[in-house]
């Protein structure tokens, strides 16, 4: 039997309506899996629902009806996503942003530093989000999710406000 690290099938996933008096099915009859190791992209018009299917899988939106399955060396805490805005906590620098989901330690404080570095964010290490650009913003959210080391990586139109030589560099220390 095939060992995937995420299966979901998912029969439904609705939005109930709060004003036009009818349930919304934003997805249905959805079979995804995925085994180790593969890249996979979904693709498909604006509104679609994938962004909502990449919410199901990393437990945000536990409001649907089916089935969601990760494999056992990828529980939750090991399933990181970078969103289609950074969602970055503006209170935190840069560093520290990065530094919020690895344990506390000079071990994490030298991954986060190195990702940073590799982000080609070393200047600004000690920046507030709102000092940065979007495209940086952006970088500290992709070392963020990096950090951890995940077994899966979801991935919310990654690049977009990202240079092309930039998201060029990104996309070769993704692979």
């Amino acid at each position: 039997m095939q060992q995937y690290a995420l299966e979901l099938i998912l029969k439904r996933k609705i939005f109930t309506a709060r004003t036009e008096g009818h349930d919304h099915i934003a997805l249905r009859d959805v079979t995804l899996q995925l085994p180790p190791g593969q890249f996979s992209c979904l693709i498909g018009p604006s509104g679609c629902g994938k962004s909502t299917l990449l919410n199901i899988i990393n437990g945000l939106d536990p409001q649907f009806e089916g089935t969601l399955k990760l494999a056992q060396d990828a529980a939750p805490a090991r399933v990181a996503t970078l969103f289609q805005t950074p969602r970055l906590m503006p209170w935190l620098t840069v560093l520290e942003n990065v530094l919020l989901v690895l344990p506390a330690g000079a071990d994490s404080r030298q991954r986060a530093v190195e990702l940073l570095n590799q982000m080609g964010l070393e200047a600004v290490l000690n920046a507030y989000p709102s000092r940065l650009s979007g495209g940086m913003q952006r970088r500290v959210a992709l070392a963020r999710a990096f950090a951890i080391r995940p077994q899966i990586l979801l991935l919310d139109e990654p690049f977009v406000s990202l240079d092309m030589p930039v998201a060029n560099r990104l996309r070769e220390l993704l692979l």
